[in-house]
């Protein structure tokens, strides 16, 4: 798809405007986010999506449009797996919960600054070295196998560690203890002191880097228009806010979400492989956009189900239990 200065342009600008209509509208106060509202911005957002797929219809073709579908469909499917630790950082952090929304629209601002560089970078070294397709795909393979092993081992941090840039930025800036408000810094007794609220946003957006490991990989492996893959990624992370009140109470019901996710990955990264091949003038099939939009709906809605199911049958487990032992 061939995108002009003209057109990149008017699309930042388009999404700087929705952010800021967002921040206006339901974030500028700080408050608890109650389900209605969570739930009727996450409806706009991925409202906003599918009217930006239908424009790239439109004006673009099929092809660009199911590209754009499948990279939102993945990349808001591979994000849903970072509201597990954003729950662990809110609560390593004690983050007043009228403040939260604060901290997960300025982090979430941060992580798409990041990963608008990692989209650079890949778009950079796909037009340059053919053969990184081969890399992604492995990289993509390893991963799923290791989320299988992690979801049949059962392990799940119940911690946040923070990551090296965090640690560097509290050795080196005196901070307070105590939330001020969603001030950044305070003056206390003539000295600068950085707040928890900064150390948090900065805890939120970095650590989406190590997610982007996967899921920038993953979307090229969809398409390799670095503007479909910055699109997709910027309106998955923009409802990422609003889905974390949605849904921060099913995550602990979405137990095979780990095995719907390492399909998901491993998929994608066959049809890098193939498509790798493919470019060597190996007489290979290639995975159409369909057909990998059609898998990656498949397994979504398959692991929902069956862990909407196990945790089910769980909880009716844990009552008749509970019942047995007061009869004892």
């Amino acid at each position: 798809m061939d995108v002009s200065l003209t057109l990149w342009a008017l699309t930042i600008l388009g999404l700087c405007a929705l952010i800021a209509a967002d921040f206006f509208i339901g974030g500028r106060k700080p408050h608890e986010v109650s389900l209605k509202e969570a739930g009727i911005w996450t409806a706009v957002w991925i409202a906003l999506a599918a009217l930006f797929g239908l424009g790239l219809l439109v004006f673009g073709g099929g092809a660009p449009a199911g590209e754009f579908f499948a990279g939102f469909v993945t990349e808001k499917s591979l994000s849903v797996d970072n509201l597990f630790v954003f729950v662990l950082i809110m609560g390593k952090f004690a983050v007043p919960a009228k403040y939260q929304q604060r901290v997960l629209m300025v982090g979430v601002l941060i992580a798409l600054v990041l990963r608008a560089g990692f989209i650079g970078a890949g778009a950079a070294i796909i037009a340059h070295f053919s053969w990184i397709f081969y890399l992604f795909g492995a990289f993509l393979i390893w991963t799923a196998w290791k989320l299988v092993q992690e979801a049949r081992a059962e392990e799940h941090d119940e911690e946040f560690e923070e990551n090296r840039f965090l640690k560097m930025v509290e050795r080196r800036f005196p901070s307070t203890d105590a939330y001020h408000g969603t001030r950044l810094f305070i003056v206390e007794n003539g000295r600068r002191l950085m707040t928890p609220m900064l150390i948090v946003m900065l805890a939120i957006g970095t650590t989406d880097v190590l997610f982007a490991l996967d899921s920038i990989p993953a979307i090229f492996g969809l398409t390799q228009d670095p503007y479909i893959v910055f699109t997709a990624n910027a309106f998955a992370l923009m409802g990422l806010r609003q889905l974390y009140f949605l849904i921060g109470g099913l995550l602990e019901k979405l137990v095979h979400l780990s095995y719907g996710l390492s399909v998901i990955l491993g998929f994608i990264g066959v049809k890098l492989v193939l498509h790798a091949l493919h470019e060597s003038g190996v007489a290979v099939p290639e995975i159409s956009i369909p057909v990998s939009l059609g898998v990656i709906c498949a397994v979504l809605v398959i692991t929902t189900l069956t862990s909407l199911r196990a945790s089910k049958k769980e909880r009716q487990a844990a009552e008749v239990a509970a019942r047995e032992d007061l009869t004892v």
